[in-house]
């Protein structure tokens, strides 16, 4: 890091173990980790890095999944930082790259605006969700979007319109090394004044289908074309199959349960299994909604 670091008011940590802070409740150490004090601060901390510097960003440790061996270089943790969000007008609200999805749609719906009540089904930060282009319940991130604001390390922020990025289902692509600081939703009115009821309903839904008591990511493979991943598993054989602490669940074949004693090594190898069973029987790759990273133990 560059001498300005001292200017910094958020926290540095070394040596910091991750599986605290993930859904999985996996994961090494990382190098270091830093806690911003808010976006001015982020926004410091991110231009004081060098541009050779490995960042990685954390927010509810939601679809990620980090290896035993850890993380070398620094990790950004959000989690009940930089959480800004404002209405800015009568269809449009301002939400930071900390603020958690879930609490966009109440927001959203409390200020009787339409169309986000998807996001109560992301268990994950608005950051994340831009990076990606997380969905629930048939909608995604990027529907909603007017402008974001990125930043790359070292760098300033930039504000950009979605037509700069090639966005499709779970992939947003052009933003490069940039990090996603902010976004400026666009939203509908809410006339019959029915979006708790309907987030209660899709909150419901998501309780009765998904494990959502248990340690997990999340989805762990996006959808192929025509068909679902955790029909795919199914029809393979695979809900209940266990890997060391590992599971599929069977609640539904598209989430991997931390059943107490996983590690990441675990969850990575039922991963590949899955991969290699689906591919065996139904002639179809799934590809990983989980975002996997760090390094194997030496």
């Amino acid at each position: 890091m560059n001498a300005n670091d001292t200017k910094l008011r958020g926290q540095m940590l070394a040596d910091e173990k991750l599986a605290k802070y993930t859904s999985w409740r996996v994961g090494g150490v990382a190098e270091r980790m830093y806690i911003p004090a808010d976006m001015q601060d982020l926004q410091q901390f991110i231009s004081s890095l060098w541009a050779d510097e490995q960042v990685f960003w954390l927010g509810l440790g939601s679809n990620l999944l980090i290896r035993d061996g850890g993380l070398r270089g620094t990790v950004i943790n959000l989690r009940g930082k930089v959480k800004k969000m404002i209405q800015l007008d009568n269809a449009r609200v301002y939400v930071e790259c900390g603020v958690p999805c879930a609490h966009v749609a109440r927001f959203c719906a409390e200020l009787g605006l339409a169309g986000a009540e998807f996001l109560a089904g992301i268990p994950g930060t608005m950051g994340g969700a831009l990076k990606m282009n997380a969905g629930a319940f048939g909608s995604d991130t990027w529907s909603l979007v007017e402008s974001v604001e990125t930043m790359a390390v070292g760098g300033v922020a930039v504000a950009r319109r979605p037509d700069s990025f090639e966005v499709s289902y779970r992939s947003v692509k052009g933003v490069q090394k940039a990090c996603f600081l902010s976004a400026i939703l666009k939203l509908g009115t809410d006339i019959d004044q029915q979006g708790q009821t309907k987030i209660r309903k899709l909150l419901a839904q998501r309780a009765a289908t998904q494990p959502t008591n248990q340690p997990t990511c999340g989805s762990v493979f996006i959808n192929p074309d025509q068909d679902y991943s955790a029909r795919l598993i199914e029809a393979s054989g695979l809900k209940g199959h266990r890997i060391g602490g590992a599971e599929v669940s069977e609640k539904h074949a598209n989430f991997i349960i931390n059943t107490g004693t996983a590690t990441a090594a675990d969850i990575e190898e039922l991963i590949n299994y899955i991969q290699a069973e689906v591919a065996r029987q139904h002639g179809v790759q799934l590809q990983t909604e989980v975002c996997i990273i760090g390094e194997k133990p030496a």
